[in-house]
């Protein structure tokens, strides 16, 4: 039968062997509070925001001078011009934050 020693050694050494698996198990990753559709209606409400405004800017500004259409034409190629512009620059504030996570988890691997 098994020696009473010899059980508390194995009874030690898994102990020991759980502690160093907990200090080396990989964390857990937190979910990230902007999920990727949440990203995407972002963008697409700064481009429809974009035009939107457009259209008001020239429609408003066409009965003002009465210009009609053709301001409201100019202006709302101008408002899809910013909500691109707006939408890119949300693309790369999230690409250069994964590339910071990402960064940061070569650099302190978890396993």
């Amino acid at each position: 039968m098994t020696d009473p020693d010899d059980k508390a050694k194995l009874d030690a050494l898994s102990a020991r062997i759980d502690a160093i698996k907990d200090d080396h198990a990989p964390k857990t990753r937190t979910p990230d509070h902007h999920s990727q559709a949440q990203l995407a209606w972002r963008m697409v409400i700064e481009l429809v925001a974009g035009l939107g405004i457009g259209f008001g800017m020239g429609y408003g500004l066409d009965a003002l001078f009465g210009t009609s259409p053709w301001l409201m034409i100019v202006f709302i190629f101008l408002g899809l011009a910013a909500g691109i512009k707006t939408m890119m620059r949300s693309a790369e504030e999230v690409q250069s934050r994964q590339a910071a996570e990402l960064a940061e988890d070569e650099t302190h691997p978890q396993g």
